[in-house]
């Protein structure tokens, strides 16, 4: 026995070395291994990791490799060299750390599953989708709240059909598990999260269980397809319940925490809440009888540039791939790195473009009319280093891999805010609030999360 752990303890030992002397060949990008031996910078990647690539970026420059947990992950954060890493299939994958996450957040493992006809099936279905989509009471002054129940009760059903689940269950656990997620993905979970996590999944594969069992469930026929999808690829029971938990994330996640910021950006801006109000009054005022509601709001270019600047600020997704075969990486100023087969290369469009004061003028400010031109058109042009961008902000991916819900999440994002502000007077409790602080541990997973709430005091609007 003695002798087998001190084979063990060698073995992990001569890894350790091996690991540990990287060194950077001469066409690679710069190697930043950090000074703790194998963790490297994994805890400051994890605390913060938007404060921590703007860090490497001054000291590096616009691409830089670093260790993190024994991984080494090349950093991209030049816009205009994106492509190289977003429009490669063969040398760069997308599918294999998504399934590592998709293990560690939601216990599912799918491993005969095509991403693509999954995309293809949610592609026919969103604009049915779109015109099904909530349009609810009064909401509640909590954005996330009612924006998953609305969601939930559209996609997969809800307690008037006959699945009899309350949507307010699901949105209650769902809430526990949204706040064990980065450490789920991180694998930081404490003994008695661990245990949390185990339980409020299980909870939320019960609640979901009934969605998309037949029409009698009330779930969207999208779901219901997605569930006959699962079942021909050879998927158990146990496994589809699993896999509707990831996609109630998929498509609830980001919406709420939207909203809230939206919403509370408007109210910390006036001139921007008079704007989309008064853009609003006039979709009000219009004959519905000539047009329905749903196409009166498909042209709402200042709540568009609004919600546009709002994601800019608040979306702060990580696209990463998987390093397959060595690659060549040619940046659009005429560099070239060789990236290492077992590598990861990960892009933050988060710090560029989005908050890249090069392309974006005082980038920490809301500005509601930021994707606006003067005649009131959408703006589109926008230039680093005198370069017309393709990529000047980035909140729904892009290339192949892109946000394929982006369509409905807006959609149901414009309604919702719609209603809020034709149904509802809102107010700041303290006029002097601002905005709360985000969660800096949610940076690379989507929508960022509110360290804080913005209290506000409402009532009835007596016209419209």
């Amino acid at each position: 026995m003695i002798w087998t752990i001190l084979l063990l303890v060698q073995g992990m030992l001569l890894l350790f070395v091996l690991v540990s002397k990287r060194s950077r060949s001469e066409k690679e990008p710069p190697l930043d291994k950090g000074v703790i031996p194998w963790l490297g910078h994994a805890l400051e990647f994890g605390r913060d990791a938007a404060k921590f690539l703007n860090r490497m970026k001054v000291k590096h420059g616009d691409i830089f490799t670093v260790r993190v947990a024994g991984r080494y992950v090349t950093v991209l954060l030049d816009p205009s060299s994106y492509d190289a890493v977003i429009e490669d299939s063969v040398s760069l994958d997308f599918t294999r750390y998504a399934q590592v996450l998709m293990d560690r957040i939601f216990s599912l493992q799918l491993p005969h599953h095509n991403p693509a006809v999954e995309k293809a099936l949610t592609k026919q279905y969103v604009p049915i989708l779109i015109t099904h989509s909530f349009l609810c009471g009064q909401p509640k002054n909590s954005c996330t709240c009612p924006l998953i129940q609305a969601g939930y009760l559209t996609l997969f059903g809800g307690e008037q059909n006959n699945n009899r689940t309350d949507p307010t269950d699901v949105y209650e656990e769902y809430r526990k598990f949204d706040n064990l997620l980065t450490k789920m993905a991180r694998t930081t979970l404490k003994p008695e999260e661990k245990r949390t996590a185990q339980s409020v999944r299980g909870r939320l594969w019960e609640l979901l269980a009934p969605a998309g069992l037949g029409e009698g469930s009330g779930s969207s026929p999208w779901l219901r397809d997605y569930r006959h999808l699962l079942q021909e690829e050879g998927a158990d029971e146990e496994t589809q319940r699993r896999a509707l938990l990831l996609q109630l994330w998929a498509t609830q996640g980001n919406v709420g925490p939207a909203a809230f910021w939206l919403l509370g950006f408007l109210l910390t801006n006036p001139e921007a809440m008079r704007a989309v109000r008064r853009e609003f009054s006039s979709i009000s005022e219009q004959d519905s009888a000539k047009c329905p509601l749903l196409d009166r709001l498909q042209h709402t270019p200042v709540f568009d540039s609004a919600l546009e600047e709002t994601l800019r600020l608040s979306a702060a997704p990580f696209i990463t791939r998987e390093v397959v075969q060595e690659k060549t990486l040619q940046m659009a100023n005429g560099q070239e790195y060789q990236l290492r087969r077992g590598d990861r290369v990960c892009l933050f469009p988060f710090i560029s473009p989005q908050m890249d004061p090069e392309i974006h003028q005082e980038p920490q400010r809301f500005k509601y009319e930021r994707f606006l031109n003067k005649d009131g058109s959408v703006k589109k042009d926008f230039f680093k280093g005198g370069r017309r961008l393709k990529y000047y902000t980035m909140p729904w991916g892009a290339g192949t891999n892109g946000c394929v819900g982006k369509r409905f999440a807006i959609n149901s994002i414009r309604q919702f805010v719609y209603l809020v502000l034709s149904h509802l007077e809102l107010e700041r409790c303290d006029s002097e609030a601002q905005m709360p602080e985000v969660n800096s541990s949610r940076y690379g997973f989507g929508m960022l999360q509110p360290e804080g709430d913005l209290a506000i005091r409402y009532k009835p609007r007596h016209s419209h």
